[in-house]
This record gives C-alpha cells, sequence and structure tokens, in this order.
C-alpha cells in the first residue's frame, strides 16, 4: 500500500442511472460511516471532512456527510495520487486496442530514457511500472516530496527532469520487489505521449472524463488555483503545529503521479465505472486488479484493502500538499465511498481509514 508521503468508455450516468431508472434515496438517508466522520477532525486534526457514499443495490443511497465549516459536496480539491489510477486506466485502454503490451520495456517506447547507476530501461517492463515492482527510485526522495505554494522561487520538476533525478540513485532492493514510487508514473506519463502523440492530461479528458461526464474534473498543468467551487487546503507546520493556508500551489511536480483535480461525485462514478467494468475490457480489467507480482499489495494503478468482515475494495488515496483523500468501491463498483479531508497532515491516517471502511462496507445499512 502507498506510504503518505508518496501520496498520488460509456458514460457511467447512462449505465447506473439508465432509462426508467429510479435515483438513489439521498438526504436524511445515514449510511453507516456518519457517526464515524467526526473523528477525523476530533482525532485526525483535519480542520474539516467530508465524505459521499453510495450503494446500488440492497438498500440503496447516496449520501453526502460533512464535519467543519466550508467543506461542500461540489467542491473540488486535489486529488493527489488518484491521478495514478486514470493514468493506469488509459495504459490499459492502449493495451487493449494492441498500441502497446504490458510485457514491452520501457526502452522499447523511451530508448535511452532509464540507464544509470543500475537502472535499466531494457529490463523494465510497463506492468512493473503499473505495479511498482519497476526498482525505479521515488524523485520525490530527491526533491521535495509535494509541490510548492503558488509563487514560491523552486521552478517545477518536468517528468523528464523527475526521471533523471530518480536515476542519481541505485534501484530500490525490496525483497518481493514492490515499493512504490512516483517516477514510475512520471515514465508512464512520456509513455503515453510516444505511443498516442498526445500528453497523458489530453488521454485522460477523451478517454475517461469527458465520456464520463466527469465535470468536475481536471488536470491543471501550470494553473495553480483551484477551479471554484472550492474550499482551502491548509499544511501543518511541523515546529508549532500551526495550520498554514496552501491552497493555491504548481502541481507540475507532481504530474502524472498526482496533478489531478476533482470532486466527491466524480471519484465515485470514476471508480465504479472502473471497477463495473465500463472502461476497461475483461482481459485489461483482470489485469487491473491482479496483484501477483506484488503478493497482494498493489495492482495496476489501485490496490486492495481486506476489511474486518472479510470484504475486500478496491482503489487509491491521494496525498498532496492541503489535501488527502481516499476512494474505495467494491469489486463490480456497486458500492462506492470517497473520503477527504483538507489538510495533508492527518493524524493516526490508516487506523482512521480502516475504521471509516468498516463502518461503511461491513455495517448493515440502516433503512430509514
Amino acid at each position: 500500500m502507498p506510504t503518505l508521503r508518496a501520496l498520488c468508455s460509456v458514460p457511467l450516468l447512462l449505465a447506473l442511472l439508465g432509462p426508467g431508472t429510479t435515483p438513489l434515496p439521498r438526504e436524511p438517508h445515514l449510511t453507516p460511516a456518519a457517526s464515524y466522520l467526526p473523528r477525523l477532525v476530533a482525532m485526525g486534526g483535519a480542520p474539516t471532512a467530508a465524505f459521499l457514499a453510495r450503494r446500488a443495490s440492497s438498500a440503496p443511497y447516496d449520501t453526502f456527510r460533512s464535519t467543519g465549516p466550508n467543506i461542500r459536496r461540489a467542491d473540488r480539491f486535489r486529488a493527489g495520487s488518484i491521478t495514478k489510477t486514470f493514468v493506469a486506466t488509459v495504459v490499459l485502454q492502449l493495451a487493449g486496442e494492441g498500441r502497446l503490451r504490458l510485457s514491452d520495456p520501457v526502452d522499447r517506447l523511451l530508448p535511452g530514457l532509464i540507464r544509470g547507476n543500475g537502472n535499466d530501461g531494457r529490463r523494465i517492463t510497463l506492468h512493473a511500472l503499473l505495479d511498482h515492482t519497476s526498482g525505479l527510485p521515488d524523485y520525490t526522495a530527491v526533491t521535495p516530496a509535494h509541490p510548492a505554494p503558488a509563487g514560491a522561487r523552486a521552478a517545477p520538476v518536468s517528468a523528464a527532469d523527475a526521471v533523471r533525478l530518480a536515476l542519481t540513485r541505485r534501484p530500490t532492493d525490496v525483497p518481493g520487489g514492490y515499493a512504490y514510487s512516483n517516477t514510475n508514473y512520471a515514465v508512464l506519463g512520456l509513455v503515453i505521449r510516444r505511443v498516442t502523440g498526445h500528453d497523458y492530461a489530453d488521454e485522460i479528458r477523451r478517454r475517461v472524463i469527458t465520456p464520463l461526464r466527469l465535470t468536475g474534473t481536471s488536470l491543471p498543468g501550470a494553473r495553480t488555483a483551484l477551479p471554484p467551487p472550492h474550499g482551502r487546503g491548509f499544511t501543518r507546520d511541523p515546529v508549532d503545529g500551526a495550520l498554514h493556508e496552501v491552497t493555491a500551489l504548481d502541481p507540475r511536480t507532481a504530474g502524472a503521479a498526482g496533478e489531478l483535480i476533482s470532486t466527491l461525485d466524480d471519484l465515485n462514478r470514476f471508480y465504479a465505472a472502473l471497477l463495473g467494468g465500463r472502461l476497461l475490457i475483461p482481459t485489461q480489467l483482470a489485469a487491473l486488479l491482479d496483484t501477483t507480482a506484488t503478493h497482494g499489495l498493489y495492482g495496476l494503478g489501485v490496490y486492495p484493502q481486506r476489511l474486518s468482515c472479510g470484504v475486500t475494495v478496491w482503489g487509491h488515496n491521494g496525498h498532496i500538499t492541503g489535501s488527502h483523500v481516499r476512494t474505495v468501491a467494491t469489486r463490480g463498483g456497486g458500492h462506492v465511498l470517497t473520503y477527504r479531508v483538507d489538510t495533508d497532515s492527518l493524524a493516526g491516517t490508516e487506523e482512521l481509514e480502516r475504521g471509516l471502511l468498516d463502518a461503511e462496507f461491513c455495517a448493515r445499512a440502516p433503512t430509514g
């Protein structure tokens, strides 16, 4: 599972709410996780927190809850490493179209890019980039892990620069081969451009955002401001614990590893469509969920979490300056939840997330 520091087509609306379908009930229905949400503020130290849960079968519901001021369902926010699932979806679609193979070595598509200090693109496949078994060092270990606030003097790190920074270190040697690295997805962004002739952001818009009508989702490039409506993002000073606003920032350092902006509704819609087989053909969907190479830790741009009741959910988290977000869905996409806080400094994140997900996916939903 990614560490906190490392953390970044058929329209779903028609598929889920087709002709003659009754919309899912909204407020005042409570999901089982509603009573857990305040702990993200009280125990985690987040200024505000919110989640959106949706279940399409057996006591269906579609419910938003928030705690703290100025956090709304329609808000745009930075989604960090959830970007990786979008990038992986495009790569898998290209594989399904026969335009690349996951077994291709990086050097076949980007000759000479990865060479040095024991790193060798001739021995690293696209599959190894997707599931973080490439051994490529994480460029965020060399440059700041998160983008700088807008107006900072530091220049943004391009994808090619990120790779060069990573190659100043030797490959990561981890038993079992899995080592989460943002560099993998910086390279995949370059692969998409090489294969399609278009930037990865353009391909994500064309293949995912537009077909699914993700109207609150964007890849900002050099734009430092969040599109309206949006709240604010905060980071906590490690010395005195004070919160500082970091809403505006240059996301180009995050790039294909973490620049995405989205909303609660859009992320739920995306993961429901992805896990429901609406974006990938069966062969590619099976590859997405295959964790064999990582011994159950990570698929291709998604990772599983087995809950206390035996249910396994799939998704990703995103951790970027001023924001932390997590989306998970059951296999098939029938039950999905996204939660977010407006800080990158949430305390006890793993424990709080486990409790929230257990409450949502394991407890019996109320009927009123």
